[in-house]
């Protein structure tokens, strides 16, 4: 018997990327494993006047689950709370750190309402949360990317990687700036959420190579499989799967769903590295600052434990300084 559960923003990342191409909500639903109803519904419930956007259908799902009925919360859980907002921790990873850690449990509808009326009081509560701007993906605009030698399909990756049944399954990406001067590439691990990142001076294939060895070498978590899109910078794959001893695989080309992880945390990142910014000013500093804020986060898929948790043991010191 199938138990239900709530779509996930990331799932909800695929679905617009499956709409933009063209596919039927049949297919939309078998490549996400629900129900196609399930895809019906949820476009037909949270599309705005711009069609169908992950963000907006996720807020538009949260603000329908807000709860009417109103509990006395202490003072001190919501200074805890501010703090936690203020690192930018979204309102149902407090929510659910919060009830995984035994202290006064607060929904997540009602720090979402909090923000609001703060808001609507003048307060500056709102700022912290993640997404503020519009985010838009072109689609339809392809370019001839040239062929890159012995690439692997994604179809011949094990199905144990699909399942995030395992740690060391990665996945990389680059991210460019203002000016298209100087990248960041960034790595994700598909079952714990660890993100990483490193920036080059350059989005060059030994550029690349060597940033992605240096974040995954020295990390002592296990290392099974690499998946990346087909960008030229990959080039140096092989070099890669050697340094590291693990196997490389390929997306399939405009199939950024399979890699919905990438999506979810690219947008994650670009809160912090927007892409009217100049990638030229980015200090170390920032870089590994960023990474901490990511990686102390509480994931709702992970139990609200954080991807440093999972990975290393490591509880966040900002959850329990309240």
């Amino acid at each position: 018997m199938r138990t239900y559960t709530h779509l996930t923003l990331e799932q909800r990342y695929q679905i617009q990327a499956l709409l933009n191409t063209g596919h039927p909500y049949q297919e939309i639903a078998h490549v996400i494993g629900v129900h196609k109803s399930t895809i019906s519904r949820e476009v037909r419930r949270n599309q705005g006047l711009r069609g169908y956007r992950p963000q907006q259908a996720h807020r538009f799902t949260l603000e329908r689950r807000s709860m009417k009925a109103r509990r006395r919360i202490p003072a001190q859980t919501w200074q805890h709370i501010h703090h936690l907002l203020q690192e930018q921790w979204s309102p149902e990873q407090i929510s659910g750190w919060l009830r995984t850690n035994q202290r006064h449990p607060v929904s997540h509808e009602w720090i979402y309402q909090h923000v609001l009326q703060d808001k609507r009081s003048q307060g500056t509560l709102y700022r912290h949360l993640r997404c503020q701007r519009r985010r838009r993906k072109r689609y339809g605009t392809y370019n001839c990317r040239g062929h890159l030698r012995n690439r692997v399909s994604i179809e011949e990756r094990p199905a144990i990687v699909a399942r995030r049944a395992r740690l060391g399954d990665w996945e990389v990406d680059t991210m460019i700036g203002k000016g298209h001067q100087q990248a960041l590439v960034s790595l994700t691990e598909r079952k714990s959420r660890l993100s990483l990142l490193a920036k080059v001076g350059r989005k060059s294939a030994e550029a690349v190579a060597t940033a992605v060895t240096t974040l995954l070498k020295p990390l002592g978590l296990p290392l099974h499989t690499l998946t990346a899109d087909n960008g030229k910078e990959f080039a140096h794959h092989e070099t890669i799967a050697h340094a590291l001893k693990l196997r490389f695989f390929f997306a399939h080309p405009y199939a950024s769903w399979e890699r919905g992880l990438n999506e979810n945390t690219n947008g994650l990142i670009r809160q912090y590295f927007p892409k009217h910014r100049s990638f030229t000013t980015i200090t170390e500093e920032e870089i590994h600052r960023v990474m901490n804020k990511l990686n102390n986060r509480p994931r709702k898929i992970l139990g609200f434990k954080t991807p440093n948790q999972v990975c290393f043991g490591i509880t966040p010191s900002v959850a329990l300084a309240g």
